[in-house]
């Protein structure tokens, strides 16, 4: 057989009739995860100021806005939590989050931060709560507010 090269390695032989061995079916969806995951690090998570709802579970309660930022309230059936968000976030300034169940001492986030301060979360089954906040020197506070 003229100008017909064989080679015979540790697959068998192969030749010009013969195909290389398949890879394993496994093997596709491997590449195919890898390649998910990929795009998912490339792409990021997309950061917008309506995120900062997603550090506290429940519904969406109070919204109470003031000059340099606004004091947010969510509820579940047994817990009650608080954040407190810039207006523009930025540099690092002073800020507070404060929520107390009646009858039960206060929860309090307060230091130097960028764009939030909290989340605070207390228990207030059949309980009012009383929430403030500061941002900047600028504060807002709610008397006894959810009951």
């Amino acid at each position: 057989m003229r100008g017909e090269v064989r080679t015979t390695g540790a697959t068998g032989a192969t030749g010009p009739g013969r195909r290389p061995p398949a890879p394993p079916r496994w093997a596709g969806y491997v590449l195919a995860l890898l390649l998910a995951a990929g795009g998912l690090v490339l792409a990021g998570p997309a950061v917008t100021p309506a995120d900062a709802a997603s550090v506290c579970h429940g519904r969406a309660t109070r919204t109470v806005a003031f000059a340099t930022g606004e004091l947010r309230l969510y509820r579940t059936r047994h817990y009650v939590c608080a954040l407190a968000v810039a207006k523009r976030p930025g540099g690092l300034r002073a800020m507070t989050v404060s929520l107390q169940p009646r009858g039960g001492r206060a929860a309090v986030n307060a230091g130097r931060f960028a764009r939030q301060a909290g989340p605070v979360t207390v228990h207030a089954l059949n309980r009012c709560v009383r929430a403030s906040a500061t941002i900047a020197g600028r504060s807002v506070a709610r008397g006894w507010i959810l009951c």
